[in-house]
């Protein structure tokens, strides 16, 4: 039978029963079975499920505390009663209960059941069992073991079980289990592709080692939850991610919570579960938008602004301050030295004089101001051959350039070649054009903390160009008539 029957002690596992004379034919247990008997009652009573037990003849022989908590009946109450009829299940269920219990006796390995139990005020409550045969010495069976929960815990256990394994196989978003050192420690199949490297080979590895950018607030805000606990809302990352092609740069939105030992009398930090969406595109086209909306602000309180001005030359330099809002360092703006020109070539086929010009308008290099006036004088440009303003005016469309991978004084060095300000890293030259004719060419210029310009701002760029041109035009017709 069990260790608590042979031994003689008297716990709540049990009442008291006669013990068997010991190998010496002496009454009483040796100081060895009865610390035994101590620890297997501590065992048992500590057990987070219920376990009762049955002799072979269908008799209670162990009874736990958490048994007692889910039904009511203390172990006095319960050992030593025949089976659970009358006062554990009700008379009707009785045969069938005992029969599925017993029947584990013969049968390899555990059985599960559900059936209701009642509780001692009468109440009736839904369990999940687990029940296995107890051998004896002689290997054969000699009883039962039952192990129980109430139903809705268990699912709950289950749900859980169920919910991380679907987080770290299924997700459509990354999880990652941090842990105290903020290395990862479980990492699933989406996170594993974000990152741009295998589930096992992320594992333990520092952060640094897998961003190249965005790694000091993400490791503030893992260090902050396992400090202060979760925050209120999820946060939004850019990250620079290593990949074979180069760094990719990704929005992740982020949510954080803390992982605590539920084992542990006071709460213990085992981590943090990060939890990411990849939101980039989302994000570059919200951002776009918003520039969209912008720009096309600048373009209407430019538009105002330049309908009040007098002189048609000054409100060509007011639509270039507005554009130059959030969208370049410096502009200017060059016009064709005598005239507007309809083509690059002459009547009759022959080539055309080289085209010169003339530098109309600035923004102020220095100190921010409005752009000044220029160009009375009517002396040209001295820009070389290709430069990229003659080949815009060429071309009758916009040009890109930039200084590329240059050292910073190789930076200077080629935009004062080019009559741009120094710092001048990023260019865009968009050509005026009014009633078919060329008429020159504005310039916006980015330093080195600006990225280059593209395809959008070359349209935006475009459509100021229009307005500037058509105000030069009409300044053109002012100082004739």
């Amino acid at each position: 039978m069990s260790a608590s029957r042979r031994s003689g002690t008297t716990d709540e596992l049990g009442p008291d029963e006669p013990e068997r004379d010991g190998p010496d034919g002496l009454s009483g247990g040796s100081e060895g079975s009865a610390g035994g008997s101590d620890l297997l009652a501590a065992l048992l009573d500590g057990m987070d499920a219920a376990l009762c037990a049955f002799d072979g003849d269908g008799v209670v022989t162990h009874w736990n505390r958490e048994a007692e908590r889910i039904l009511g009946w203390t172990a006095a109450e319960a050992v030593g009663r025949h089976g659970f009829a009358g006062w554990a299940v009700r008379e009707a269920d009785a045969e069938e209960v005992e029969g599925r219990l017993m029947s584990a006796m013969h049968a390899p390995g555990r059985q599960v059941h559900e059936f209701a139990l009642l509780t001692k005020d009468g109440g009736r409550v839904l369990v999940r069992t687990q029940s296995a045969a107890v051998r004896g010495p002689d290997g054969k069976p000699a009883g039962v073991y039952c192990a129980f929960s109430e139903v809705h815990a268990q699912i709950d256990l289950e749900r859980s079980i169920a919910l991380s394994e679907a987080l770290f196989e299924d997700a459509s978003w990354g999880v990652v289990l941090v842990d105290a050192d903020l290395r990862p420690a479980v990492v699933n199949a989406h996170a594993a592709r974000a990152l741009g490297i295998g589930r096992t080979s992320v594992l333990g590895r520092p952060l640094g080692e897998l961003l190249a950018q965005g790694v000091e607030e993400l490791e503030s805000a893992l260090t902050h939850v396992l400090a202060e606990g979760a925050p209120p809302a999820p946060a939004e990352i850019w990250v620079s991610v290593r990949t074979p092609d180069g760094e990719r740069r990704r929005c992740w939105r982020c949510g954080f919570v803390r992982l605590a030992s539920p084992l542990a009398e006071e709460p213990v930090p085992l981590g943090v579960g990060w939890l990411f969406q990849d939101v980039t595109d989302a994000k570059q086209a919200e951002q776009e938008a918003a520039m969209l909306r912008f720009r096309a602000n600048q373009l209407h309180r430019a538009a105002r602004a330049a309908a009040e001005c007098e002189d048609p030359a000054e409100a060509a330099t007011v639509h270039l301050d507005f554009a130059l809002a959030g969208f370049a360092d410096h502009a200017l703006i060059d016009r064709v030295a005598g005239g507007p020109v309809a083509d690059q070539t002459a009547a009759g086929g022959e080539a055309a004089d080289p085209v010169r010009l003339v530098r109309a308008a600035v923004t102020p290099s220095g100190a921010p101001g409005p752009s000044r006036l220029g160009g009375e004088a009517g002396l040209p440009v001295r820009y070389a051959e290709g430069h990229p303003a003659l080949n815009c005016v060429a071309r009758a469309g916009s040009v890109r350039a930039d200084a590329g991978n240059l050292s910073a004084e190789r930076a200077r060095e080629w935009a004062v070649a080019r009559q741009w300000p120094a710092d001048a890293v990023h260019v865009l030259c968009a050509v005026l054009r009014s009633r078919g004719r060329t008429l020159g060419v504005v310039t916006f210029l980015r330093g080195s903390g600006r990225t280059a310009f593209g395809r959008g701002d070359a349209v935006y760029a475009e459509d100021v160009a229009v307005r500037i041109a058509s105000a030069l035009d009409l300044a053109g017709v002012v100082d004739r008539d």
